[in-house]
């Protein structure tokens, strides 16, 4: 026997089965994932802790 996994979009909060038929999950829909792309892309959700930069200067290096 095998239960069926139902999540919330993180979007929008609408119930999705968790099954390989559901397309977009954990989204709802293209819309919502297109959505919360959107808030990455723009820095609206970030990962919690100190950012990482590349060392630019090193990049002016010459290679031997």
């Amino acid at each position: 026997m095998s239960l069926l996994r139902i999540v919330n979009c993180p979007t929008c909060e609408k119930t999705v089965p968790w099954t390989e038929k559901s397309k977009f999950r954990p989204f709802c829909s293209k819309r919502c994932k297109l959505i919360d792309f959107g808030d990455w892309a723009n820095e609206k959700n970030t990962i919690a802790g100190d950012p990482i930069y590349l060392n630019e200067d090193k990049s002016d290096e010459k290679l031997q």
